[in-house]
């Protein structure tokens, strides 16, 4: 099965095998490349450089979907036995992708998440937050949520990564996960939660994580907890 829906601002891709996004002025921060796609198999004819449609491709076997793949531009190449489902609204495919995170088969969960980080005008932090919240979903598929609420343009996905790791019912690496999020936040969101994390969180190796991702951070209120560290008596 194939169907399109409109990009969010910022996304381009080749129509093949490269997806960008955070994209201005012809500079892009972040690059997706599916390296595994050969020209045998190909169903996408590629381009220069588009920004959009976002492209999916669905192979379902009964009723359960076990490879999804994503372009962005391009066109489809005629196949024998593809169902074309047409255009969808952007909130409609990403409220389909993500039902997909929680039922399809193990690698295409993970898929489906990124593909609805791309839909145009939809806010996905309290879905993304609910997914890895979910003990039920496996957790590859609940750290993928994770690091793409850590992606997320919305403010207050920084709230929501504070109260996962803060959250008596996640399992360390799910705590761990959240923390690195944070740290991809801005840093004026950012910086101040992991400070926080590595002052009081209960969980050494969780405030171990902090403090490593402050480090990075080129911060001068990292800093400032550095020389707190090494002088407390």
């Amino acid at each position: 099965m194939r169907f399109s829906y409109a990009a969010r601002q910022g996304v381009s891709g080749n129509g093949w095998n490269i997806i960008t996004w955070d994209c201005e002025a012809g500079r892009c921060k972040s690059q997706h490349v599916e390296g595994h796609f050969s020209d045998v198999d190909r169903e996408s004819w590629r381009s220069e450089c588009d920004s959009g449609p976002v492209r999916i491709s669905l192979t379902k076997r009964g009723n359960d979907v076990t490879r999804l793949r994503t372009y962005v531009g391009g066109t489809w190449r005629a196949a024998a036995g593809a169902t074309d489902l047409g255009t969808a609204s952007a909130p409609e495919a990403a409220r389909y992708l993500l039902s997909l995170a929680r039922a399809a088969t193990s690698g295409a969960r993970e898929r489906a998440i990124f593909a609805a980080t791309l839909a145009d005008s939809v806010i996905l932090g309290p879905d993304l937050l609910r997914i890895a919240r979910d003990t039920g979903v496996p957790r590859r598929t609940r750290r993928t949520a994770v690091f793409w609420l850590g992606q997320a343009a919305e403010q207050a996905a920084t709230q929501g990564l504070d109260d996962l790791v803060a959250a008596d019912t996640m399992d360390r690496e799910i705590r761990e996960a959240a923390v690195f999020a944070l740290s991809q936040r801005p840093r004026e969101e950012g910086v101040p939660a992991l400070i926080r994390i590595a002052h009081t969180h209960r969980d050494p190796e969780v405030r171990r994580k902090a403090i490593f991702w402050l480090g990075q951070s080129d911060d001068s209120r990292a800093l400032a907890l550095f020389e707190e560290l090494l002088t407390r008596p």
